[in-house]
């Protein structure tokens, strides 16, 4: 094995008006062919920064990053544009889907981006939302399937140009625990059975310790790689953790949307469907912290 994905001593400055914040610190590693690993670490460490410049979308203050052969660190944009289309499955938080496309289109427009003829763009959305169970709900939009059923869309859009990393930026994030092990078994599969190298960021200590090795990440330092067997510190998060920890994120993020909208920031349309995609998410994790007996 080799090492397919490497950092060298990354930073990462974000300028905030006049006030600079530094995300990433000097962050190294490397991720061999054909591994799954796991990137775990608090809020605001540093790993969605991280993947985002592995996966040519932003770029690094300074460093040095590779992927699958390919200098990310000097090239071109058109070069990075082929690294997204091509090399790297990217896999978001909030998914990206676009709501007025079915499953089927969503799935079929990163190969339309491709140039892929027709009858062959055909054939990979129906082996790929096979792949992922949804065969049945090609047609249906993603306002009518479910959160699991959304990330396998995602997940199927993401491989639909047989990129040779993916990256997966908290998959299980917005799920229940039972809807979020189904989604590990898909990366799973993809890393066994396609030999497709994962890295995955995730809070979910269950998650992280089904990955070959586990990066801990802390004020945008890689602080510690472990396997899961040697790795003590992972399972010090607990589930309930997790989804207090969730919870407590999204009452902040639907007060900050209903400030905005209060001073006009937001139009009414946006702020309806928003606020109610927030409130949806944190029924789902109340109810995950009932049944996990609080």
């Amino acid at each position: 094995m080799s090492e397919y994905v490497q950092a060298v001593d990354l930073v990462k400055v974000f300028k905030l008006g006049n006030v600079e914040v530094q995300a990433l610190r000097g962050l190294s590693m490397s991720v061999e062919k054909g591994e799954m690993v796991a990137i775990v670490g608090p809020s605001g460490s540093g790993k969605t920064t991280m993947l985002n410049i592995f996966g040519g979308i932003m770029r690094a203050t300074a460093g040095m990053t590779r992927i699958a052969g390919r200098d990310v660190t000097n090239a071109t944009p058109a070069e990075l544009g082929r690294l997204r289309r091509d090399v790297v499955g990217h896999i978001f938080q909030e998914l990206n889907l676009i709501p007025t496309l079915t499953a089927y289109e969503n799935v079929e427009l990163p190969m339309l981006a491709a140039k892929v003829p027709s009858s062959k763009r055909k054939e990979r959305v129906e082996e790929l939302l096979t792949i992922v169970g949804l065969e049945d709900r090609m047609k249906h939009k993603p306002d009518e399937l479910s959160g699991g059923q959304r990330q396998r869309v995602a997940i199927a859009a993401a491989m639909a140009n047989n990129p040779e990393v993916l990256l997966a930026d908290e998959p299980t994030g917005d799920l229940d625990s039972e809807t979020g092990a189904q989604i590990v078994e898909f990366l799973h599969a993809i890393n066994k059975e396609y030999g497709k190298t994962v890295i995955m960021v995730t809070h979910d200590s269950s998650i992280a310790r089904q990955a070959d090795r586990i990066y801990r990440i802390q004020d945008g330092r890689i602080r510690s790689v472990q396997t899961p067997s040697a790795d003590k510190d992972v399972t010090a998060v607990s589930r309930v953790e997790i989804v207090q920890e969730r919870i407590s994120e999204l009452k902040e993020e639907i007060s900050k949307l209903d400030t905005r909208a209060k001073q006009g920031q937001v139009e009414m349309s946006e702020f309806a469907k928003r606020r109610t995609r927030l409130e949806e998410k944190l029924s789902l994790f109340e109810e995950e912290l009932h049944r996990l007996g609080l």
